[in-house]
């Protein structure tokens, strides 16, 4: 049976801050928020994956993070904004204030090796950030758009260690995640 898997970087230890940032968009319906102790920054999702695949791509992902150059380094997250965009939100999210060009670097060289073992291209620029929130509809819309222009929260810093490959399982209560494997930096 096949793992539905990504590659991120945690923000262990701001769970509480990122919780805190979710209650500001409390009143705005249509949105459906994610554990804030889950939070983390998507650096490749893979999608259903043959546990077969498993070495190979743990093999590439561990050269991907060599490729990359970058050691381990700290990041301070803040700022708020939305995909697609503010007028059609589908994703509120937290950004990065620095540490954006490491984690700029790990996702290209991730994506180069990923791409080479026949993981689909991502269709989009990378952008570093955490996703705070998915909205289901437009019920809250003005709400979120007020929040996204007047808020401009810092919710911490952590020292980014290790990059890991996380296997998703849908569950009825929201996803749940464990760690498959871990590449230091």
């Amino acid at each position: 049976m096949s793992k539905r898997l990504f590659v991120s970087v945690d923000l262990d230890g701001l769970g509480e801050e990122v919780a805190a940032v979710q209650e500001r968009f409390e009143g705005a319906s249509g949105l459906n928020f994610v554990d804030p102790n889950q939070a983390h920054v998507t650096l490749k999702f893979l999608g259903d994956t043959d546990p077969d695949r498993l070495p190979e791509l743990t093999a590439e992902l561990t050269a991907a993070v060599e490729d990359s150059g970058v050691g381990s380094f700290e990041t301070e997250f803040g700022g708020l904004g939305a995909f697609p965009s503010t007028d059609y939100i589908r994703v509120v999210w937290l950004g990065v204030r620095d540490g954006s060009e490491q984690l700029s670097r790990l996702y290209e060289a991730i994506e180069e090796r990923t791409v080479a073992m026949g993981f689909d291209e991502e269709e989009h620029d990378f952008t570093p950030h955490v996703t705070l929130a998915r909205m289901n509809h437009a019920g809250g819309k003005e709400l979120v758009q007020e929040i996204l222009r007047e808020d401009d929260p810092t919710v911490g810093t952590i020292d980014v260690e290790t990059v890991k490959l996380t296997e998703s399982v849908l569950t009825d209560d929201g996803p749940e995640y464990s760690t498959v494997e871990s590449f230091e930096l």
